[in-house]
Parts: C-alpha cells; structure tokens; sequence
C-alpha cells in the first residue's frame, strides 16, 4: 500500500505538545503515512514550561524519521514539487489562523500552507488557542468556509476557566484527515464536553 505524504506542521501552542506528538507517533505508527516534520521558527526555537525546543524537535524527527524542516525557503517547494498529499498544522494558534485567513506567509508553517494549497491541495487544521471564540472566531469562520481547508473537530477546552479557549480532539487526526483526502468536512466540526 502506497504511505499517503503528510507534511505534519507545529506551531507554538506549546501546552497541547504533547498531545500533538501522541497523535502523530500513532499515525507513524500506522505504516499509512510518510511523515515530513515542519516547525515554525517560535516552535523551533523556543524553550517554555512545557519542555524545550531541542527535546521537541529531537522528538518529532525520531517520529518521522526526517529531518525538522523550519525556514521558509525549505518549505517552499512543497507547492512546485507537489511534495505532500495533505498538510497537517497541529497544532494550529491563534496567530497562525489569522495569517492563513489574511494570506500572510511569514514563516515556515504558513509558507508551507500557501505552497501546498496552491495546487487545490488539503490543508487541516488542529486549532488550539485561548481566544477561539473571541480574536480568532472571526479567521476561523473565514477559514471554515476556505476551499481545501479542514477543520480536526474541536470544542472548548476548560468552558468555566477560559470561556473563550478552542482545542482539537487530537484523537480525531485520522478520521479528518482521511475525510480531507475525500474532499469533506469531518462532521460535526463543532464538540460538545468531553
């Protein structure tokens, strides 16, 4: 069987980190996909609470078994070269919703969206951020309706403590991926409590 090519994209939630690396451990684990590890630069480069970017990055290319791609211009022949299948951004900030939804391409996970979805190619997004249902709601309702461009289901993530905070169900990875593949939102795209 043929591995569908997943370009498998970080950016800086760094709070759902490991529930993204679990994911995708899983998904490599399947045999299905050949995994191409991309960081933003905040990703690649910063140290926070959760862990340091060496043992994330050390992490992620130990999963994929390629090296983390992290500038703009190795991203960038993604779209020429149809390198990917699918783009996986997972997790997907806040600040990364409001570029893709505005076409802003200044860093390596966006430039790798605009190349990819340049040839009618899915792109799926893994939200998590604390201001989906106040800044972000606005990108991700553009986004929503975004030809190529898919949501992993999500709901809120703690409704008492931070009212406006939005995180994918990371166990639904595949199943959205898969639904992308077939040209479909994976429904319903809106979670109820877990």
């Amino acid at each position: 069987m043929e591995q569908l090519r997943l370009g498998a994209a970080v950016c800086g939630s760094f709070c759902t980190f490991e529930k993204a690396l679990a994911a995708l451990k899983e998904l490599a684990a399947t045999g299905k996909y050949a995994l191409t590890p991309i960081f933003s630069e905040t990703a690649y480069l910063t140290d926070s609470r959760f862990g340091d970017a060496q043992g994330f990055i050390a992490r992620m290319e130990a999963i994929c078994g390629k090296k983390v791609l992290h500038t703009i211009p190795e991203v960038e022949p993604i779209g020429p070269k149809a390198l990917l299948d699918v783009l996986l951004i997972a997790p997907c900030t806040g600040n990364t919703l409001a570029k893709l939804a505005h076409g802003v391409t200044d860093t390596a996970v966006t430039m790798a969206a605009k190349a990819h979805l340049r040839g009618g190619r899915p792109v799926v997004l893994a939200v998590s951020t604390n201001d989906g249902l106040s800044g972000s709601a606005e990108n991700i309702g553009s986004l929503l309706c975004r030809k190529n461009v898919y949501f992993v289901p999500f709901r809120q993530d703690d409704p008492r403590k931070k009212p406006c905070s939005l995180v994918a169900d990371f166990s639904l990875l595949e199943d959205t991926i898969r639904a992308a593949m077939a040209g479909r939102q994976l429904q319903p795209v809106l979670l109820g409590p877990e």
